[in-house]
């Protein structure tokens, strides 16, 4: 088995990519990271430079991590911030570092691509690991972050000894419900008056809502949305990183995948919301508006996610990072993880220490917030 970094996905087919990290999770997928590349959201202007691992059986690709090396920390959604403050006041560079991870994407997936046909997968698996660790030993950087793994990465890590960092957000779990008004029904009364009263509203005001594909969007449509992916950014904070010519790339190669939601006042478009289907999955990422109008928020980047997941029979939602009000409305806290190497001996016990502590403070915050599930007792 023989190991390259690759600085461009250009570099590799798109068969040969996606036969490896498969297509059930849309942002590993090669158009995916492809359309960052070719549309300047990663690279210098960034800070996230390419540094693709991957593993060759003979000429075959059997394995690869989407490795990026990092000069800041924007985009990345697992605050270390306060860990590069630190390095500074003791005189020492954070920065440059190597992430494990998906540009500007705070979604739990794969990190550690494997060919699911290989009969030794957990011989790539490991050695992709090692891979990495190496090198970030070799390049001299502060550490090395695996941002948002799922389960199987997350065990692997962790038997191979990186430090784990537990956060949380707010995810939908589809327990077979047949339609909207079902999955209500499961609903505490108050709750589920709350959120009929949220929807009545939005059409009382004369709101229509559509659902698009990638592919029926028009040029149009894509312009008057990446007016609303800007307008947020201008009102609140952050960088907005996306091109209009990155949206309309994956509305061209991987249409399916696209989901967007637009609301109409008076034949006019006045809010969107961007999301992307895997393949049981939806992941609200953006949404925009330039007008406000009472509880649209709710409709268009929840209520019409869980609707659309019910008809197309999806298991899971996940809306984004961050955000209390979602329980209310049937996400519930969700742990998630990350996995950290910090070279530095002394800076890498006490972040070892700073992880554990606030471990077991998310664990309460979790317990916590579970109590307030908006579910009837006997629902879950």
């Amino acid at each position: 088995m023989q190991f390259k970094i690759v600085e461009s996905l250009q570099a590799i087919a798109a068969a040969d990519w996606n036969r490896v990290a498969g297509v059930e999770y849309p942002f590993t997928r090669h158009e995916f990271l492809l359309a960052l590349e070719e549309n300047d959201a990663v690279g210098e202007k960034y800070g996230w430079w390419p540094r693709f691992l991957l593993a060759y059986d003979h000429d075959q690709l059997v394995g690869a991590a989407p490795v990026y090396l990092k000069d800041n920390s924007y985009g990345e959604f697992v605050f270390d911030m306060s860990w590069a403050d630190a390095y500074k006041r003791a005189g020492l560079r954070y920065y440059p570092k190597y992430v494990v991870s998906i540009p500007y994407t705070p979604a739990t997936g794969p990190r550690i691509l494997v060919d699911k046909s290989h009969a030794r997968q957990n011989d790539i698996r490991l050695g992709l690991i090692q891979g990495v660790q190496q090198l970030a030993e070799q390049s001299g950087v502060s550490s090395l972050h695996w941002l948002f793994t799922d389960a199987n990465d997350t065990a692997a890590l962790k038997e191979q000894g990186l430090m784990l960092r537990l956060g949380c957000q707010f995810h939908w779990i589809n327990h077979g419900y047949q339609s909207f008004d079902d999955y209500l029904q499961t609903f505490s009364a108050p709750k589920r008056k709350k959120i009929k009263r949220e929807r009545r509203r939005v059409e009382e005001q004369g709101i229509e809502l559509e659902v698009l594909h990638g592919n029926e969007m028009t040029d149009e449509q894509w312009q008057i949305y990446h007016n609303f992916y800007l307008d947020t950014f201008d009102r609140k904070w952050g960088m907005a990183t996306l091109s209009l010519g990155f949206f309309k790339q994956l509305g061209r190669t991987m249409p399916d995948n696209v989901v967007v939601v637009f609301a109409k006042y008076q034949g006019q478009y006045v809010a969107s919301a961007f999301n992307v289907r895997g393949e049981h999955t939806l992941y609200g990422r953006h949404w925009g508006c330039n007008a406000e109008f009472h509880s649209l928020h709710f409709e268009a980047c929840y209520y019409q996610g869980l609707d659309y997941c019910i008809k197309h029979g999806l298991q899971h939602f996940e809306p984004g990072a961050q955000g209390e009000h979602k329980i209310s409305r049937g996400f519930l806290p969700t742990r998630t993880w990350s996995a950290h190497w910090i070279a530095h001996p002394e800076f890498r016990q006490a972040i070892s220490a700073f992880c554990l502590h606030e471990q077991q403070e998310m664990e309460r915050y979790i317990e916590e917030l579970t109590c307030h599930s908006p579910f009837k007792a006997h629902s879950s």
